[in-house]
């Protein structure tokens, strides 16, 4: 006969969102079970956000030794060790997974089940055949898979996804990249610091939701480190030959290259939970969700990339906490996606919170924009990192509707942006702040400053401060 728990909380899934749900709960004393039938830590942790950011970090490290000449040092030509890279890559995963280990959430209270956990009806889960598991209160964190496009010959030919790829341990000589998204556009920059040639193919436009005018100049950048942009042509096939990739356009073209990594987007992981059991209603894009997170079972919390959020994981972990508060102390979740930031971790980096320009346009906002180019910040021009902009929305009293930067270090600038949208704050508290010299921050004082601009120059304020002067 099968164990029967009854926790209060029931997590499935052990990604960054399930394991800051049980984590938080555990901690206040409640009962936690969390199912994982994988490896604790999620894609973030073993195929994401962490080893991809230490294969950037290195391949950063490449580019500034090449790119040293300009401030005076001569350095030879780098060499890169693959073998040593990847266990660059394991070692950050490493001292990262003990704070998701088995040990430390067996610390705080929580029982740890390594298994499938399926829905067997609304109140009930199954693990296996020995364990069933009845809670107060369940909380779906399963994460979300890679999406492989129904590309004739791509099954046959062998390819990469961000959860392969990091097994690489010989250089790739040509990686052709199938998805012009943000995944697809960091591996394709920090491959070729690495020294690979790469491609880039996509049917749609390059990092389509960002701000147009922001992804030119990201674009650009890519261009000049050799990285080829094939966009708006879909692929009519792939093969593998003599070794080879090949991927084969509508024009007639064939693409050659050693290696293939598909980075054309995510899928909810919803398969084997027995939702239908569970009456949680799901579409393709993931599972339905309330604006408390909670789905068509009462019982039933879905939150992280298994909804259909934006997948991000900081966003998964932000709902993590607000369901802890709504299921324990029902506190209102007002789960607002806008103030969200996000970014796309290349060089430049392009960092982006609230509304775009096209968005503020389509919500027929009387607005204003607001810019301000590195070019003429002097901490910029010191480390000689020039290349794009801090660009901000307003509307026509001042509230801040968004920001976009795109520049070095842009995944840092964004943070106070991020403060100015979730406290619905006006464009003269940048304007009046006091930043320390030379900062890559005074570009947003400096765009902000331009907002009052029109109105110190206009011809009745300059009488005025040309009668003041004569007063003395």
């Amino acid at each position: 006969m099968a164990d029967l728990l009854t926790p209060d909380l029931c997590v499935i899934g052990a990604g960054a969102a399930g394991l800051a749900v049980a984590a938080e709960a555990a901690a206040l004393g409640v009962p936690v079970v969390l199912i994982e039938r994988g490896t604790l830590g999620g894609e973030n942790l073993n195929s994401g956000g962490v080893p991809s950011k230490a294969l950037i970090a290195a391949a950063r490290r490449a580019h500034d030794v090449e790119d040293s000449e300009r401030f005076g040092v001569k350095v030879a030509r780098p060499k890169v060790d693959f073998m040593a890279l990847h266990d660059h890559i394991v070692g950050v995963m490493a001292s990262i997974a003990p704070n998701h280990s088995r040990e430390r959430l067996t610390g705080l209270g929580v029982r740890v089940i390594e298994g499938s956990g399926r829905f067997v009806d609304p109140k009930t889960v199954a693990v296996g055949d020995d364990i069933r598991v009845q809670a107060r209160r369940f909380v779906i964190a399963t994460g979300s898979t890679p999406a492989i496009p129904a590309i004739p010959g791509l099954t046959e030919a062998s390819y990469l996804t961000n959860e392969t790829v990091f097994d690489l341990r010989v250089g790739p000589k040509h990686l052709i990249v199938i998805g012009a998204g943000v995944v697809g556009v960091e591996f394709a920059q920090a491959y070729a610091r690495l020294g690979a040639e790469v491609t880039i193919i996509d049917a749609a436009t390059p990092l389509h939701s960002e701000d147009p005018e922001c992804v030119a100049i990201l674009l650009d950048a890519l261009a000049r480190e050799g990285v080829r942009v094939i966009t708006g042509v879909a692929i009519e096939r792939v093969q593998r030959s003599r070794g080879k990739i090949g991927v084969a356009l509508p024009d007639g073209t064939m693409i050659e290259g050693s290696h293939l990594l598909v980075a054309t987007g995510r899928k909810p992981s919803i398969e084997g939970l027995g939702l239908e059991a569970a009456r949680v209603r799901h579409e393709p894009r993931g599972i339905l969700v309330d604006g408390n997170l909670k789905t068509t079972n009462k019982r039933v919390y879905a939150i992280g990339d298994v909804t259909r959020a934006p997948r991000f994981t900081h966003l998964a972990t932000h709902h993590a906490g607000r369901v802890v508060g709504h299921a324990l102390f029902r506190r209102s979740v007002n789960a607002d996606d806008e103030a969200i930031p996000r970014v796309v971790f290349t060089d430049p980096e392009l960092a982006h919170v609230g509304l775009t320009e096209g968005q503020a346009k389509a919500r027929r906002h009387d607005i204003r924009v607001l810019r301000w180019p590195f070019a003429e910040n002097d901490r910029a021009q010191t480390e000689r990192r020039t290349a794009g902009h801090i660009k901000v929305v307003t509307n026509a009293e001042g509230r801040i509707l968004g920001a976009t930067i795109v520049g070095h270090e842009a995944g840092e600038q964004i943070a106070s942006w991020s403060l100015a949208l979730a406290q619905k704050l006006n464009i003269s508290a940048f304007a009046a702040l006091v930043l320390p010299y030379p900062t890559r921050a005074e570009a947003g004082k400096k765009a902000a400053i331009a907002y009052f601009t029109p109105r110190l120059t206009g011809p009745w304020v300059r009488r005025i401060i040309a009668f003041l002067r004569r007063l003395g």
